[in-house]
């Protein structure tokens, strides 16, 4: 029974990725409190092909009890390559602050199945798909599309770039089509262990429009040869104003001969590698981004956003399972911290402290950069592809320049805000 000192306390979290289940591992560890995970897919199944974790995500993965569950393939090097010439634009070693760290490359799909076993039995509830939100005198009521209805006291939105739950708390914020599109696959590793400079590294091929991405995913140790996994992500990018037709943010089937078609011009190399992907196998993905939000949270403490649906950004720096892993976590700390002394509406104050100003800076060095690329090509407007694409990559940052980003340790975050608390 719930504790005069701690009421119980009924959180509801819409999304089943990796924001909405870290942030379940991390909320249901806390005393008399009540989750539930509401996941409008049919199945709890991620989708696209790969994903990056590094220092910052180990180590939230680490606080949620999730690190050992997950492993793919070491990321030892980084190639970024002109994609029509073939010619080395930068070669970056992987950064080891603890071997134990090492950053990795890993198929989604391991991710999601180290965050489920890890979340308790009988709080994950599929095939609810939020249709609204009511703020009431106590709490808020979740209406779902099947005709079904819940209470909560707290409402996390989890559910992503296109997230319902952030269309009710800021109903004039919108989001547009970047100009970037996504194509994602995972195929037999083995496929492309012939290519020469495409097994065993990872490479970014940048072209004028875009760029391919390959790398292998699995850990050879840990895995059989034949089951070994090698992923391609390929961008396409335009104007976004002279874009057509209806345009999805989840996975959609794409034919071989739309996402070649954007390649023709590229190394021999990466149109080989294209060409082993079996027709039926892509899935194309639309990037969507809007202007930064204010604050993070709504309706008196009500309803807080993690993940995607509290930062659409137009780039994610490659850490966006991190990013929302970071946000359930510290929204358990700030809980924890605030039972007795401010409730639930004071822990979301202290939630939005601390994540507002951190996506805040990521927007500003988005802004920073792209102005930095623009003036770079209105200095030399006759600029070659390959010093175009030189500074373009210049203009990643990398681990060494986004130390704030790569080398973010949550805990110590948490650390210091306590500390400063006290002062």
């Amino acid at each position: 029974m719930p504790s005069a000192a701690h009421p119980l306390l009924r959180i509801a979290i819409i999304g089943g990725g990796p924001g909405g289940l870290g942030s379940a591992i991390a909320l249901s560890a806390l005393p008399n409190v009540e989750v539930t995970v509401y996941e409008q897919a049919r199945e709890l199944r991620e989708i696209g092909a790969g994903i990056q974790i590094g220092f910052n995500c180990w180590r939230v993965l680490e606080l949620l009890g999730a690190a050992d569950k997950v492993d793919g393939h070491s990321t030892t090097e980084v190639i970024h390559l002109n994609g029509v010439t073939g010619d080395i634009l930068k070669t970056t070693g992987a950064q080891k602050p603890l071997a134990r760290y090492q950053p990795q490359r890993v198929r989604r799909t391991r991710l999601q199945a180290a965050l489920k076993s890890t979340v308790p039995d009988g709080i994950i509830k599929l095939n609810k798909r939020l249709s609204s939100l009511e703020n009431l005198d106590a709490g808020v009521k979740l209406r779902f599309d099947d005709g079904t209805e819940a209470i909560a006291d707290l409402v996390v939105g989890g559910d992503g770039i296109r997230s319902v739950v952030r269309e009710h708390i800021f109903p004039d914020h919108t989001i547009q089509f970047t100009g970037t599109t996504i194509f994602r696959v995972l195929i037999p590793a083995s496929s492309v262990a012939q290519i020469s400079g495409i097994r065993g590294v990872n490479t970014w091929w940048h072209g004028p429009a875009g760029h391919f991405y390959g790398s292998p995913v699995d850990n050879p140790a840990g895995t059989s040869e034949e089951d070994q996994k090698f992923e391609i992500a390929a961008r396409s990018v335009i104007d976004p104003s002279t874009a057509i037709g209806k345009r999805f943010s989840w996975g959609v089937p794409a034919t071989k001969e739309r996402v070649e078609s954007f390649f023709t011009n590229y190394d021999p190399r990466v149109r080989d590698v294209l060409s082993k992907v079996p027709e039926g196998q892509w899935k194309e993905f639309s990037a969507f981004a809007g202007p930064r939000l204010e604050k993070l949270t709504g309706w008196e403490g009500k309803v807080v956003l993690i993940g995607d649906a509290s930062h659409p950004l137009s780039g994610a720096f490659g850490s966006g399972a991190a990013f929302a892993l970071q946000d359930g976590w510290i929204l358990a700390r700030a809980i924890e911290h605030t039972r007795s002394t401010g409730g639930v509406a004071a822990a979301l104050e202290i939630f939005d402290s601390i994540r507002s100003p951190y996506y805040l800076r990521m927007y500003e060095h988005l802004d920073q950069q792209k102005q930095k690329i623009q003036s770079l090509k209105a200095a030399n407007p006759n600029q070659s592809l390959h010093d175009s694409l030189k500074a373009r990559v210049a203009s990643f940052g990398g681990e060494g320049q986004l130390s704030w980003i790569y080398g973010n340790d949550i805990e110590e975050v948490w650390k210091t805000f306590v500390e400063t608390e006290k002062v």
